[in-house]
């Protein structure tokens, strides 16, 4: 019986000795954590999408009370979020511009596939085999990276055309779709600013029109129609300078293949 009983008291005064020597040194050796920072973090949405360039959350929360970064950074928080944040900092919330995902890309199911892939159901996958299946190389390849990243189900994909759509009462502008598609097709743009040109291909007309009848085969008449500056044509690819934007439909009615779109038509 003593056999037994001594190697069991044994071990549990040890268990106890180490117990309270752990205890002792947590106190001793912990770092007290500023309790702005559970406040800021409180009030963060808690998504950890990383667009701020923070650790998560709580790196933001820590940056903020640091001073290693601004309120302005975190793009998911709403006005309302922003503006207590701001009073728990003692500083002046400033307003935010209202920005979204856009898609730079008209083809989808309309573009000619040059080989039929088998690999892994991914745009990035896909695109390191010479560029991906599309004969467009400029385009979207439709395997939905973007929507798979996206933390707030922004993004969907669309079985009718193939490409990515963007909910903008969901978009945060976080910049993950930017990151992560290999074609470099999405942009944020001002919600206030909705005319945005649906392609990103650089080749001339006639080999955007082989492959593709809805891009931009660079005929000018954007250019020559709207606003002074408002439509430049550069390297085959029409694009909008959204410093000297005016609303204006005629851009859209007058563009022969659509490439010229409003959000949400």
């Amino acid at each position: 019986m003593m056999e037994i009983l001594i190697p069991v008291l044994t071990l549990a005064s040890l268990g106890m000795i180490f117990g309270v020597g752990l205890a002792i040194a947590a106190k001793k050796l912990c770092v007290e954590q500023d309790p702005k920072i559970s406040a800021v973090f409180s009030h963060l949405p808690g998504a950890n999408c990383g667009a701020c360039g923070m650790a998560g959350c709580m790196g933001f929360a820590e940056g903020l009370i640091n001073g290693t970064c601004t309120v302005e950074r975190c793009v998911v928080a709403s006005e309302k979020i922003r503006t207590e944040i701001s009073k728990i900092l003692g500083v002046e919330a400033k307003a935010k511009i209202k920005t979204a995902a856009v898609l730079h890309c008209n083809g989808g199911n309309k573009v000619k596939d040059k080989f039929q892939y088998q690999g892994i159901k991914d745009c990035v996958a896909a695109n390191q085999l010479q560029g991906g299946q599309k004969a467009c190389v400029w385009g979207c390849l439709g395997f939905g990276s973007c929507a798979k990243v996206c933390p707030f189900s922004a993004i969907t994909m669309s079985q009718e055309t193939g490409l990515p759509v963007v909910d903008e009462s969901k978009c945060t502008a976080c910049g993950n779709c930017v990151k992560i598609c290999p074609k470099h097709l999405f942009t944020l743009i001002d919600v206030k600013k909705p005319v945005y040109i649906a392609c990103s291909s650089h080749d001339k007309g006639k080999a955007v029109m082989d492959v593709c009848k809805v891009g931009c085969i660079a005929c000018l008449k954007c250019e020559k129609q709207c606003a002074p500056g408002l439509f430049k044509v550069k390297d085959n690819l029409s694009q909008i300078d959204y410093n000297s934007y005016v609303p204006c439909d005629d851009c859209i009615k007058v563009c022969p293949t659509s490439t010229i779109r409003k959000r949400g038509a």
